[in-house]
């Protein structure tokens, strides 16, 4: 059974998709089951994954990283986006090169921050 917000990645083709209606059955691409993504929220090593989040004025930061996290061709954040306590998704989608931050305007209160690096995956605060 999938969850609304559930993301799954193909291992084969690197498909990602994110479930927005639940159902029964089994999500799957390239003749296999997809992997559901665990949300990590406990960063280790060198690298910092867990999205730093500031809140102002009608508009909220988030950084990917007390250090920020490597933008590199092979390495880098595709994604971060905000859930609003009444269910609203903001999502602002990164390339190499830029800077591992989104600002969006929001006045409403914050549920959850999640963001994806290619490589270590999905990660909530």
């Amino acid at each position: 059974m999938t969850k609304r917000g559930q993301v799954y990645k193909c291992k084969k083709c690197g498909n990602i998709v994110e479930v927005l209606h639940e159902g029964a059955g089994q999500l799957v691409c390239c003749g296999e089951p997809m992997e559901l993504l665990v949300e990590k929220t406990e960063d280790v090593g060198q690298e910092k994954h867990l999205p730093v989040v500031e809140q102002m004025e009608g508009k909220v930061l988030v950084k990917v990283g007390s250090i920020p996290h490597p933008m590199e061709e092979k390495h880098f954040i595709e994604w971060i986006e905000v859930w609003t306590e009444d269910g609203e998704i903001l999502r602002k989608y990164l390339n190499p090169g830029d800077k591992p931050e989104a600002e969006f305007s929001l006045t409403k209160k914050i549920a959850a921050v999640r963001e994806h690096c290619n490589i270590h995956g999905l990660w909530k605060v």
